[in-house]
């Protein structure tokens, strides 16, 4: 293996394979490149078996890029070799011993709405109000369970005390029972029932443990605690454990991800050698002193410091707006402008943004000046209905028992089997013990239901069920597909999911077409051809938000864009409040500014080569108007990186928010003492700087102090009125003169 083309500090990742290992990948720092490597440094130079090595990414995308990468380095065949996501290495474990802890190896994977759907049976069940109980926010709950390992009665036991809690604790047993019964598992189960087998089974454990012998993890920042166990239990035996990520792009916080997992690495494990790659091969010196600076703000990271050959390059350009029309066309001007003069494709182009509802505003200036774009998060292939409606075919055809699918498609097309027939059939199916499938089979002995109904029910389960599933064993999946077309167009499903909207119904043709292509395109590169693999890869691809590259100019969340880059990025909304977000300024956490601090860092290292700022005086968002104050982060970007386009003829307040007393206190002492104490502390030394206020000292920009409202900047003034913009309180409009008001 050639190791001669990686970088010095590249290079030592990659020969270092025995032992435990942290590798702290800056941005655009190369890091697949050094895992490929790695990988195919141990196959060919150190003798390893492929079949020893696991390697652990968390988009199907990443995966495949790593195990296209690694076939066309090596020379020999790694086909036994494990590259994959999280969900599809347990969805392998499971399907072979998954019956060892009393669960069917042919169960299916339920997406959110199948979670909803179910969800809402159990709150009927347990006759909980859905709208007290709202079912998404149940699901939440769960998953968070779920992340941290705590099962139904651990999570119980948490909250006795609790009775909203305790009743969510009722619903999630009943929700488990129900997957169960189903033979089903959502997709927080798949880690969550894989590290309940690996313990409770010390076989499989071994077995697994012997295999894996060297164990490579991507993205390790992002780990939540039930994927970091996984990981610890498989590398406890041979410790070949190298873990990747960079803590400064540890974003997920809100969804369930730990950065105690990669900044605690070196004490869960002995001599641990660490390698830091600093070196970036995408931006400009320029951008990365600016990424470099905000984020040597935060406390709780890895030091490190990123830098570029491309040492030329365009200073920040900040734009400050009247407001959001304002700026959207800005942004829509300047792309139209650097298009035309650089000659540059759309698709390079990127708007990011904080808030989802930003985008309705550049979307808006966009169109008028007729600029393709795509917003990232639309509705996705596999969340049409017109695909989950044949997939629920296909699932009931794989397994009969899956209530949530019989329910989805007993009545589509429309077979005259009404919603109160269905609850009939549902609350026999509970009495039982049983699944939906075998009450149906069982239809002429109900009494309670219609005789026309039971007719449609027959006809359902022996003449389109029934042949289906005989045809399983005989036809390959595309053309299974296209059986299950033909039958249900007997009963009008076609005309049925063609009505309306004639662009919208080819629209639903089309996307028909191409599902018989995604099972064709299967049935080439798939090593199992069988409707189960089939449907488990469909499943796992369904999470995916990966879009097709096409020329128009990128909409999305910062969030959306970790792992993206362009040469010419905007990032809109840089005002405290919106960015960092109004809770994380409100919380007395520094956890969540330093969350969000990553988050701008993220975003600075999108741009390759350009790179927009801009912020606006006043902003309508959510309905209302506000005056805007300057992101903190704003502040902390190096002057020398910086240029404002705009400086004479607007001008903005930033915030202090980063460097005022409160902030400074806490981190001091924020391992130390509690939240009150932290607000006497405050009070006790802002009147230990109180002094006789100059009236003239507050304009705009000022830090001032409210004896109720706390501390805050000045954000406008008009005569005697002050709009002040509280950390604590939001804004609001004092009278100076009859208020006293202390200049900080």
């Amino acid at each position: 293996m050639n190791l001669d083309t990686l970088n010095p500090a590249q290079r030592e990742a990659v020969e270092k394979t025995e032992g435990p290992v942290l590798i702290l990948a800056g941005a655009g720092s190369g890091k697949t490149r050094v895992l490929t490597t790695r990988i195919g440094h141990l196959i060919e130079d150190k003798g390893v078996q492929p079949a020893n090595i696991l390697a652990i990414t968390f988009t199907n995308k990443a995966a495949n890029e790593m195990r296209e990468r690694v076939e066309e380095t090596l020379e020999s065949d790694a086909s036994d070799m494990w590259i994959s996501t999280f969900h599809s290495c347990c969805v392998r474990i499971l399907r072979k011993d998954i019956n060892r802890i009393g669960y069917n190896r042919s169960f299916v994977i339920y997406d959110s709405a199948d979670q909803v759907t179910l969800v809402k049976d159990c709150l009927k069940e347990l006759n909980l109000n859905d709208k007290v109980f709202e079912p998404k926010m149940i699901i939440s709950t769960i998953s968070g369970a779920k992340d941290k390992l705590y099962d139904p009665k651990q999570f119980k036991a948490m909250h006795m005390n609790d009775n909203r809690m305790s009743k969510i604790a009722d619903v999630y047993a009943l929700y488990q029972d129900r997957l169960k019964r189903n033979s089903a598992l959502d997709f927080d189960d798949l880690i969550f029932k894989t590290v309940e087998l690996l313990k409770s089974d010390k076989e499989v454990l071994d077995y697994y443990r012997n295999r894996f012998k060297y164990i490579m993890v991507d993205e390790y920042q992002d780990t939540s605690k039930a994927q970091y166990e996984l990981i610890k239990i498989l590398a406890r035996e041979h410790q070949n454990i190298c873990v990747v990520g960079d803590d400064d792009q540890s974003i997920y916080g809100w969804r369930g991800a730990d950065i105690r997992n990669i900044l605690e690495f070196e004490k869960d494990y002995d001599d641990v050698h660490v390698v830091k790659l600093e070196q970036n091969y995408r931006s400009t010196q320029i951008i990365l002193d600016a990424a470099n600076t905000v984020i040597s703000n935060n406390i709780e990271r890895k030091r490190k410091r990123l830098w570029s050959e491309k040492k030329d390059g365009e200073l920040i350009k900040i734009q400050v707006a009247q407001d959001e029309i304002e700026e959207s066309d800005f942004v829509a001007d300047m792309i139209a402008k650097i298009s035309r003069e650089q000659n540059r494709s759309y698709k390079d182009f990127a708007v990011l943004y904080r808030a989802n509802a930003q985008s309705r505003s550049v979307e808006d200036a966009l169109n008028r000046s007729q600029i393709p774009y795509n917003i990232y998060g639309g509705t996705k292939f596999y969340e049409r209905k017109e695909i989950k409606d044949l997939i629920a075919y296909l699932r009931v055809i794989q397994n009969p028992q899956d209530d949530i699918s019989i329910k989805r498609i007993i009545n589509v097309p429309r077979r005259g089997i009404g919603l109160r027939t269905i609850e009939k059939i549902e609350d026999r199916a509970n009495l039982k013990q049983e699944s939906i499938y075998s009450v149906l089979i069982d239809i002429e002995t109900n009494s309670d239901i219609s005789t026309k109904a039971r007719n449609s029910i027959s006809e359902f389960v022996d003449n389109v069920i029934g042949t289906l599933r005989t045809m399983r064993e005989v036809y390959p999946v595309s053309k299974l597909i296209e059986k299950v077309i033909e039958s249900i167009d007997y009963y009008g499903y076609i005309d049925e999911l063609y009505k309306g909207n004639k662009e919208e119904a080819e629209e639903r043709k089309d996307n028909v077409k191409e599902f018989i292509s995604v099972a064709m395109e299967f049935e080439q590169i798939s090593e199992e051809k069988d409707l189960e693999t089939f449907l488990t890869g469909v499943a796992l691809t369904s999470e995916s938000s990966e879009e097709e590259e096409i020329d128009k100019v990128s909409l999305m969340t910062i969030h959306t864009s970790k792992g993206l880059e362009f040469p010419v990025v905007f990032i809109v909304g840089m005002e405290d409040g919106l960015f960092p977000i109004a809770r994380a300024v409100r919380s007395m956490n520094d956890s969540e500014i330093e969350e969000e601090r990553r988050l701008c860092y993220v975003g600075i290292t999108r741009a390759k080569e350009i790179l927009y700022l801009t912020l606006t005086q006043k902003r309508t968002l959510y309905g209302k108007t506000n005056p805007s104050i300057a992101s903190r982060f704003m502040e902390e970007l190096p002057k020398e990186c910086i240029e404002r386009l705009n400086s004479a003829e607007k001008e903005l307040s930033y915030s202090k928010a980063s460097y005022n007393v409160l902030d400074k206190y806490k981190q001091k002492y924020m391992n130390t003492i509690n939240k009150t104490a932290v607000a006497k502390q405050v009070n006790a030394t802002i009147k230990d700087k109180e002094k006789e206020t100059n009236i003239d000292d507050i304009k705009p920009g000022a830090r001032v102090h409210h004896p109720k409202f706390g501390v805050g900047t000045v954000v406008g003034m008009m005569g005697t009125d002050v709009t002040i913009a509280f950390e604590q309180q939001g804004i609001k409009k004092i009278n100076k003169e009859y208020t006293t008001l202390d200049v900080l």
